[in-house]
Protein backbone atom coordinates (compact mmCIF):
# COMPACT_ATOMS: atom_id res chain seq x y z
CA UNK A 1 0.00 0.00 0.00
CA UNK A 2 1.90 3.47 -1.03
CA UNK A 3 2.09 6.07 1.54
CA UNK A 4 3.69 9.31 1.62
CA UNK A 5 4.01 12.05 4.13
CA UNK A 6 2.76 15.39 4.02
CA UNK A 7 5.52 16.98 5.94
CA UNK A 8 8.19 16.96 3.54
CA UNK A 9 8.31 15.77 -0.38
CA UNK A 10 6.16 12.71 -1.51
CA UNK A 11 8.36 9.90 0.00
CA UNK A 12 6.62 6.95 -1.46
CA UNK A 13 7.01 3.47 0.50
CA UNK A 14 5.19 0.31 -0.32
CA UNK A 15 3.53 -1.64 2.96
CA UNK A 16 2.18 -5.05 3.19
CA UNK A 17 -0.38 -4.97 5.12
CA UNK A 18 -2.95 -7.67 6.21
CA UNK A 19 -6.25 -7.47 3.89
CA UNK A 20 -8.77 -7.71 7.11
CA UNK A 21 -6.38 -4.71 9.18
CA UNK A 22 -8.72 -1.86 9.59
CA UNK A 23 -8.53 1.47 7.72
CA UNK A 24 -6.07 4.08 9.32
CA UNK A 25 -8.17 6.34 11.48
CA UNK A 26 -7.56 10.17 11.55
CA UNK A 27 -4.98 12.12 13.02
CA UNK A 28 -5.55 12.10 17.10
CA UNK A 29 -8.41 9.81 17.10
CA UNK A 30 -8.03 6.36 18.68
CA UNK A 31 -5.36 3.48 17.34
CA UNK A 32 -7.47 0.55 15.94
CA UNK A 33 -4.60 -1.64 15.11
CA UNK A 34 -4.47 -0.74 11.59
CA UNK A 35 -0.14 -1.47 12.38
CA UNK A 36 0.28 1.41 9.40
CA UNK A 37 2.96 3.56 11.61
CA UNK A 38 4.57 0.55 12.66
CA UNK A 39 4.95 -1.10 9.04
CA UNK A 40 6.07 2.36 7.36
CA UNK A 41 8.98 2.45 10.28
CA UNK A 42 9.94 1.18 13.84
CA UNK A 43 9.30 3.61 17.38
CA UNK A 44 12.34 4.40 19.15
CA UNK A 45 11.28 1.40 21.43
CA UNK A 46 10.75 -0.79 18.63
CA UNK A 47 14.05 0.33 17.25
CA UNK A 48 16.02 -0.96 20.42
CA UNK A 49 14.25 -4.45 20.16
CA UNK A 50 13.97 -5.35 16.60
CA UNK A 51 17.52 -3.83 16.04
CA UNK A 52 15.95 -2.08 13.12
CA UNK A 53 15.97 1.46 11.99
CA UNK A 54 14.61 1.42 8.59
CA UNK A 55 11.48 -0.80 7.58
CA UNK A 56 8.52 -2.44 9.56
CA UNK A 57 9.45 -3.22 12.69
CA UNK A 58 9.92 -6.37 14.08
CA UNK A 59 8.01 -6.31 17.11
CA UNK A 60 4.81 -5.56 15.28
CA UNK A 61 2.06 -8.68 15.63
CA UNK A 62 -0.88 -9.73 13.93
CA UNK A 63 -3.66 -11.19 15.69
CA UNK A 64 -5.90 -12.74 13.28
CA UNK A 65 -8.96 -13.63 15.80
CA UNK A 66 -9.25 -9.48 16.84
CA UNK A 67 -8.48 -8.50 13.04
CA UNK A 68 -5.82 -5.96 14.04
CA UNK A 69 -2.22 -5.31 14.58
CA UNK A 70 -0.54 -5.23 18.24
CA UNK A 71 3.15 -4.31 19.43
CA UNK A 72 4.49 -7.63 20.11
CA UNK A 73 6.45 -5.55 23.40
CA UNK A 74 2.95 -5.50 24.77
CA UNK A 75 1.05 -8.40 23.75
CA UNK A 76 4.31 -10.65 25.67
CA UNK A 77 4.28 -8.81 28.79
CA UNK A 78 0.76 -8.38 29.23
CA UNK A 79 0.25 -11.22 31.79
CA UNK A 80 2.84 -12.91 34.06
CA UNK A 81 5.20 -11.86 36.84
CA UNK A 82 5.30 -8.56 38.56
CA UNK A 83 8.46 -7.15 36.48
CA UNK A 84 6.20 -8.39 33.36
CA UNK A 85 3.47 -6.39 33.85
CA UNK A 86 6.14 -2.75 35.53
CA UNK A 87 7.53 -3.73 31.50
CA UNK A 88 4.16 -3.68 29.65
CA UNK A 89 3.18 -0.39 31.64
CA UNK A 90 7.01 1.11 30.25
CA UNK A 91 6.24 -0.10 27.32
CA UNK A 92 2.78 1.68 26.50
CA UNK A 93 4.15 4.70 28.12
CA UNK A 94 7.44 4.61 25.70
CA UNK A 95 4.94 4.33 22.63
CA UNK A 96 2.39 6.40 23.96
CA UNK A 97 -0.74 3.49 23.85
CA UNK A 98 -3.83 4.96 24.28
CA UNK A 99 -2.61 8.73 23.11
CA UNK A 100 -4.69 8.55 19.88
CA UNK A 101 -2.83 7.80 16.20
CA UNK A 102 -0.22 10.57 15.71
CA UNK A 103 1.03 8.92 12.20
CA UNK A 104 0.81 11.61 9.38
CA UNK A 105 0.79 8.86 6.66
CA UNK A 106 -1.48 9.27 3.59
CA UNK A 107 -2.68 5.78 2.72
CA UNK A 108 -3.27 4.85 -1.40
CA UNK A 109 -4.99 2.05 -2.02
CA UNK A 110 -4.20 0.38 -5.17
CA UNK A 111 -6.76 -1.69 -5.14
CA UNK A 112 -9.96 0.10 -4.43
CA UNK A 113 -12.36 -2.19 -2.98
CA UNK A 114 -14.85 -3.53 -5.37
CA UNK A 115 -19.00 -2.85 -5.67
Amino acid sequence: MPIHRPEAPPRWQILHVEPLAPAKPALGESCNGCGLCCLAEPCPLGMVLSLRWRGACRMLRWEAQAQRYRCGAIVASAEGHLWLRLWNRLARRWIAAGSGCDATLQVQNPHPPKP
